[in-house]
């Protein structure tokens, strides 16, 4: 089934988004109750917005967890960083 075909039979708007909306960013955290899961797939299977608004939240946290992580320093900048702020001082 292809998505184009697939969005055609999702109802287009949402009758409770805000609440919605908490459940999806709430799987998304990791913090799912028991049937939180199968909820969402259903939701998801019947609703664009719902549908949108978790692929679009799912891309961001990817994107800044991607981005934001940490880099190691070569200890030889570290010394270099340092020893430009000593001769400042």
């Amino acid at each position: 089934m292809d998505n184009e075909n697939t969005s055609n039979k999702r109802k287009l708007n949402c009758n409770d988004e805000s609440k919605c909306f908490e459940l999806l960013e709430s799987i998304l955290d990791g913090e799912e109750t028991p049937g939180s899961k199968e909820l969402l797939n259903e939701k998801l299977a019947k609703c664009q917005p719902c549908f949108e608004h978790y692929h679009l939240e799912k891309v961001i946290r990817e994107v800044l967890k991607s981005k934001c992580t940490k880099h190691l320093v070569p200890a030889e900048l570290k010394d270099s960083i340092r020893q430009k702020i000593q001769e400042i001082k």
